[in-house]
């Protein structure tokens, strides 16, 4: 799939911490209804909600926020970041 660089994204994406899954504030005691994003590349997959979640593995509806458009994917906990728990929402407000 291409990457369109005219997408403009609603959110500064390229602002969140890229965290990768072997560093600790990757282990997180996820909820259903936690807004996350995928550590790796924030600004790929955008900004999702967990809707699902058994044992480490999280479905998350990410609303295609990202520039790859995915709506809903699985992914292992350890690779998602909870927003709320980073204090990471004054990266989201508005430009």
């Amino acid at each position: 799939m291409a990457l369109s660089g005219k997408r403009r994204l609603s959110y500064r994406l390229d602002l969140l911490p890229v965290i990768y899954p072997f560093h600790r504030r990757a282990n997180n005691e996820l909820s259903l209804g936690d807004l996350v994003y995928y550590g790796p590349s924030p600004e790929y997959y955008g900004i999702g909600e967990v809707v699902q979640k058994e044992e480490k593995i999280c479905v998350v509806d990410f609303r295609g926020t990202g520039l790859l458009g995915i709506h809903k994917d699985e992914l292992l906990s350890s690779y998602l970041i909870p927003i709320h728990k980073m204090n990471l929402t004054s990266v989201l407000k508005g430009r």
